[in-house]
């Protein structure tokens, strides 16, 4: 009897631990124990066919999942930046309309503090009346890019609902160790002859052209965001300086009601 206990690997799975691997062992199965052992190598290589196919697809359903839902972000974005604009473009008219009520409130002080003003008043030009704001719906619609890429991408809303919360999931019940790579005489189309692994090589050269024409939605919407952050950079300088201009006509304006008191 031996002095030290028997060694064990502890990251092992119990599996691992209990005996030889079942992708290697046919003695259990009585149709496979008669193999050759070159057979019996075969079938092993068909299994780890299957399995590298089924990984292959799984592992392009998330990806294209991934990606679906990068672009329901993106075109979220997109819509929050549009309504953002739409903030920017109401808040623009009601300072251009402050402008036109601070040139009515000027003409009127004139006329208060002077004759001579008043009769200046009288003479010049009235500013023309603007009709109320609310006569004036404001309509954005965000650049022209971003509007394209919003457009394609909305048509493939459904995909995004159809990936999640749980990935789209292919018929893989013929993989294993019952599927044989000779189930038909026939290779077409440069795919495989077995039934399933055609099936999944099909599936993931579809989900590869999915991924392919998805990425080329996210660069248009990433261009489009771009542009119309870019335009909303300029409509917030010009908003800033109409607002720095009217700060300091309400102070000079005040300043001149002071004075008549």
């Amino acid at each position: 009897m031996s002095a030290y206990p028997k060694s064990t690997n502890p990251f092992a799975d119990d599996e691992e631990s209990t005996g030889p691997s079942r992708g290697f062992n046919f003695d259990d199965d009585p149709e496979e124990s008669s193999l050759s052992p070159a057979e019996r190598r075969q079938k092993q290589l068909q299994r780890e066919v299957m399995h590298t196919a089924k990984s292959a697809v799984d592992s392009s359903n998330r990806s294209l999942a991934h990606i679906y839902e990068s672009e329901k972000v993106g075109t979220e974005t997109a819509e929050e930046l549009v309504r953002q604009g739409e903030a920017l473009n109401r808040t623009e008219r009601m300072i251009d309309n402050m402008e036109h009520d601070m040139r009515t409130s000027q003409r009127h002080i004139n006329s208060i503090k002077s004759v001579w003003g008043g009769l200046v008043n009288y003479f010049k030009a009235k500013p023309e009346a603007k009709p109320p704001q609310e006569d004036q719906p404001v309509s954005y619609n965000g650049s022209s890019s971003l509007q394209n890429a919003l457009s394609e991408s909305r048509k493939h809303e459904g995909k995004y609902q159809a990936s999640h919360p749980n990935l789209r999931k292919m018929d893989t019940s013929g993989f294993g160790a019952s599927a044989s790579l000779e189930n038909e005489p026939s290779n077409q189309n440069g795919y495989p002859r077995n039934t399933q692994l055609r099936t999944a090589h099909q599936q993931l050269d579809q989900n590869l052209d999915e991924m392919s024409l998805g990425l080329g939605r996210l660069k248009n919407l990433g261009l489009g965001l771009q542009s119309e952050i870019e335009n909303q950079d300029v409509s917030l300088d010009r908003l800033l300086n109409k607002v720095d201009s009217m700060d300091g006509k309400i102070s000079s304006t005040n300043q001149q009601l002071k004075n008549l008191k």
